[in-house]
């Protein structure tokens, strides 16, 4: 039983199809199912209300947020009084050609709190899979810093502070460092839909860094199953507390109906030690070094030679080249 400082959160796995009405009715028993295991957060996948057979087929169902798809969430969670995540919706773009990936936020009253478009595009070709090119069809969201100033992208929820992202952004730790360390997150939100091949060997993995290093909770719903005969997820929905503890799951490629742990504010809250300690001037230490007069400095092969100072910049040891 959840205790007083404690919150009820719930992970919903399914298997989305290009059907609007029959997502719709997935989604609502799901909400129901999670209102009576008493959960106030439900997080549903990316992709949750449509996974076209084509990727013009996203285009054609994509539509603004006050619309009738966005709009029938909205009922969902005022009837239930209980927030969703909705990760991944079809947002009708500026022009026809493309949409916009969108995360969306909904308080238990039914408005939208907040909402975060897609950055990272999963433009990848998998070795003995298929090839994926989002960005074909989708537009990339505008910087983290700019999202945060127009539409907030950092609400305080029911467990606090909840960061949205979606799916292909979990591999690049830069974006959840900024959400912690210059928005406060405590709770961060990956809706996904993960290929099959990549999920085996990466999706627990960096789920887990992600939470490590930010000591965060982090919420990972996703997909699960055959959506049609060229796309497939892996599931595996996981709720990863800050100390990178897996405390909910649904394991296997089957859809499934949700997971509904118990997230303690405390956890939350006590989280701060890594906050506290970092150094925010780390760049500025290391141009300090870069620019100060030495008597030798390091070559290439990491030993001293008699190159003029401020060879480690211009020769690129720092930037990878």
């Amino acid at each position: 039983m959840a205790g007083a400082h404690s919150v009820r959160v719930a992970v919903a796995q399914m298997t989305s199809i290009n059907d609007l009405a029959a997502n719709f009715a997935t989604c609502s028993r799901l909400v129901k199912e999670a209102a009576s295991a008493g959960a106030k957060l439900l997080c549903f996948p990316e992709n949750f209300s449509y996974v076209g057979d084509k990727d013009a087929d996203n285009i054609k169902i994509a539509e603004p947020l006050d619309g009738p798809i966005m709009q029938g969430y909205c009922s969902l969670a005022r009837e239930s009084s209980m927030w969703l995540s909705l990760g991944g919706f079809q947002e009708k773009g500026s022009d026809d050609a493309r949409l916009c990936n969108t995360h969306v936020l909904l308080d238990d009253a039914g408005n939208i709190r907040s909402t975060y478009r897609k950055i990272h595009l999963f433009d990848v070709d998998i070795p003995g899979a298929r090839s994926y090119k989002e960005s074909s069809f989708t537009k990339a969201g505008i910087l983290i810093i700019f999202m945060s100033i127009l539409v907030g992208t950092d609400i305080q929820g029911p467990v606090g502070r909840l960061d949205p992202t979606v799916c292909y952004d979990l591999r690049f730790p830069e974006l959840y460092q900024q959400l912690r360390f210059q928005h406060e997150a405590q709770v961060l939100l990956v809706p996904s839909a993960f290929s099959k091949v990549t999920s085996q060997v990466h999706w627990e993995i960096l789920l887990r860094a992600r939470a490590i290093e930010t000591q965060c909770y982090v919420i990972a719903a996703a997909q699960a199953g055959k959506h049609n005969d060229k796309t497939e997820s892996y599931g595996d929905s996981l709720i990863i507390d800050p100390w990178g503890t897996v405390v909910g799951r649904l394991p296997d490629g089957m859809s499934k109906p949700h997971q509904s742990p118990v997230v303690e504010r405390s956890n939350v809250s006590r989280a701060t030690q890594v906050f506290h300690q970092r150094r925010l001037n780390w760049r500025a230490m290391v141009h300090s070094l870069m620019t100060r007069p030495i008597k030798g400095a390091l070559s290439s092969r990491g030993v001293l030679s008699n190159r003029p100072p401020n060879t480690l910049a211009r020769h690129g040891a720092l930037n990878g080249e």
